[in-house]
């Protein structure tokens, strides 16, 4: 499902490089890095992610590392909002809330400043690739720890393949999932 236009959808997917066999043999990476140097597909794709952030009432923004920062604090930004930067574990000084999540072969942390989400908080996590979900799953699992609400996760390309929608689906407890694209 494309919560794109298809004007815009078309111009992030010319935007979009395909690398075969990166970072290991057999995966197709997508670089947005094209995207990125693109100012007009850049900035088409940072109004249509704090159109959503607006659209959903957010009044934070959580970007997941690493590409997520990327996409997510222009948006933020954009769209009048605070941005949180959700890290992986010991990235962050002080005091922090901390996650664990399971990935296909072990397993890691993210973390988030703890006085950087507040219960009066309604949040849109912002993220370049949903893949498996397990970030995604994560985060929300985060933000709600801290008091927060989730207003909904926005990600520009959803790989449908790997079926990170239907894990991500109980964790959004009826809020929104947006892909711009979804290949």
């Amino acid at each position: 499902m494309s919560a794109a236009s298809p004007e815009l959808r078309s111009l992030l997917l010319s935007r979009i490089r395909d690398v075969p066999d990166y970072p290991q043999p057999g995966v197709t990476f997508k670089d947005i890095t094209p995207l990125l140097a693109d100012p007009s597909a850049f900035g088409a794709l940072t109004e249509a992610l704090a159109e959503l952030c607006v659209r959903h009432g957010a009044t934070k923004v959580v970007g997941l590392e690493a590409r997520g920062f990327i996409l997510a604090a222009p948006a933020a930004i954009r769209a009048g909002l605070g941005f949180v930067p959700a890290r992986k574990a010991g990235k962050l000084p002080g005091a922090t809330l901390s996650q664990a999540y399971e990935l296909e072969y072990g397993a890691a942390e993210i973390e988030v400043h703890a006085e950087d989400l507040v219960p009066s908080d309604r949040v849109m996590v912002i993220d370049d690739v949903l893949a498996t979900g397990g970030t995604g799953e994560a985060s929300l699992q985060l933000i709600r720890r801290a008091g927060a609400e989730v207003a909904g996760v926005s990600v520009l390309m959803e790989l449908g393949f790997l079926a990170g929608r239907q894990r991500l689906t109980p964790a959004l407890a009826g809020a929104p999932l947006e892909a711009l694209i979804t290949v």
